[in-house]
């Protein structure tokens, strides 16, 4: 119970804090209601796009459309972060941009509106998203709705272990079971993510059902049954003892400065990662792991709560252009969505040894290009990974079970969440007593003159 007890203080804490923090700014956006149609409000991960496509953007939709807009740009670092500002604090956000289980249990919700694709004169560039990427949408159609209809794919990669070679073999590396090495005790860093460490964990803990064909890395991820659960438990709590920590983002940076031997990584960040660490000399390289793995992607979504849908869908048509993918994909290291003949054809790098079966994303005919493989890995590769569902109905069992493994070590951090909401409601407070004190003195004032 007590596990249950702290799960419900957080989502409480949680909620508070975006709903005070949303009345905080209410009078300000309430006094800019008529020009909000001429506003763009997008919410993105951190050093997720090319910002200088944010003031060429408006300029471009004053091209297509005769029309005047500006861009409104806000950032999160935790995908949990964005869909409670939206589920819970009703935010007007015209984009964001959530991974594809938040995705998923948006869709289940109603919390979407639908991407509009009359662009008039304008071509439709949603149209160049690889059918790979696109027919996994696809199965996340519910309730009556196209997932299609209310999600345009951005980017995409897998998952698997930033190693750095002077600490970690290939071959040590190539088994997820590193993890759970003693050796390797205080070396490590775990993604604070309860998608991805359920996924770990269970194709981990299920690599001999797998290998014998008893089951597949799809059913071991996305079954979510009792005794999987209860596995996955089992196998997180033996992990917690090895880790140095969970993080949400620093680990690629504690990797570049060789602090850290390894770490469970996105590709994109792998890439990023390894290209900073050669200018310092630190050789690091990422592996996606024998036993499997998942590929996941975020998309673009119209929230229930958007006020300009015509720019918002303008925008993602805007971002599938090539030339724009190349520029994200740059700025990123994370491989888009987006699979035209000038995405390939910029990426082939003919220096290298290596050939990849990109035929999946790209199409016949691609099945050897000397391209990145952690961008865009074999069909082998691809073949041992799986989406990761979102756990719907059984996501507060999950969230308990995540609470249990991770040791409920939550209350020195619980405790100043505390004191900010507090604060937070107190200066509130202030400012609604402060702005009441002012219209009464002006009604006074008025009566004098009277």
């Amino acid at each position: 119970m007590k596990h249950i007890y702290v799960q419900k203080i957080k989502q409480t804490i949680l909620m508070l804090i975006v709903l005070i923090s949303a009345n905080l700014i209410s009078g300000v956006c309430k006094a800019a209601d008529n020009d909000r149609q001429k506003v763009l409000k997008i919410y993105n991960w951190a050093d997720y796009i090319d910002e200088d496509l944010l003031t060429e953007f408006p300029v471009w939709y004053k091209e297509q459309t005769g029309e005047e807009i500006s861009i409104v740009y806000q950032v999160f670092d935790m995908t949990e972060v964005m869909y409670t500002k939206i589920a819970m604090g009703h935010e007007d956000f015209d984009l964001a941009c959530p991974t594809q289980a938040i995705m998923q249990r948006m869709i289940h919700q109603n919390l979407l509106l639908p991407i509009g694709r009359d662009f008039g004169t304008t071509p439709n560039y949603l149209n160049n998203i690889s059918p790979f990427i696109q027919d996994r949408l696809d199965d996340f159609s519910a309730n009556g709705m196209n997932a299609a209809d209310y999600a345009v794919p951005y980017m995409w990669g897998t998952s698997g272990i930033l190693y750095n070679t002077k600490h970690i073999s290939a071959e040590e590396a190539n088994s997820w079971g590193c993890m759970w090495n003693p050796k390797n005790k205080g070396k490590m860093l775990m993604k604070d993510s309860y998608w991805d460490a359920y996924n770990m964990a269970a194709v981990y803990g299920y690599r001999d059902e797998i290998a014998a064909g008893k089951r597949t890395v799809y059913s071991v991820t996305n079954d979510h049954t009792p005794a999987d659960f209860a596995m996955v438990e089992e196998q997180l709590k033996a992990l917690k003892p090895n880790l140095a920590g969970w993080e949400a983002d620093f680990g690629k940076e504690m990797m570049t400065k060789g602090e850290i031997w390894f770490c469970y990584a996105w590709g994109g960040d792998a890439v990023w990662a390894i290209e900073e660490a050669a200018e310092v000399g630190v050789s690091l390289e990422y592996v996606v792991p024998q036993e499997g793995s998942n590929i996941w992607f975020d998309g673009w979504v119209i929230p229930k709560y958007a006020k300009n849908t015509k720019a918002a869908s303008y925008f993602l048509n805007f971002i599938c252009q090539p030339e724009i993918a190349l520029r994200n994909m740059d700025v990123s290291g994370y491989s888009s969505a987006v699979a035209t003949s000038e995405i390939k054809d910029a990426l082939v790098d003919s220096t290298l040894e290596e050939t990849v079966n990109a035929s999946y994303f790209f199409g016949p005919g691609n099945d050897s290009l000397k391209i990145n493989s952690i961008q865009y890995p074999d069909s082998s590769v691809v073949a041992r990974c799986a989406i990761i569902n979102d756990f719907l109905d059984k996501n507060d069992e999950m969230l308990e079970l995540w609470s249990r493994s991770k040791g409920d070590n939550l209350f020195g951090g619980m405790t100043i969440m505390i004191i900010v909401v507090f604060v937070l409601l107190a200066v509130f407070i202030i400012l609604r007593f402060a702005k009441k004190q002012k219209g009464k003195r002006k009604r006074q004032a008025k009566n004098r003159k009277r």
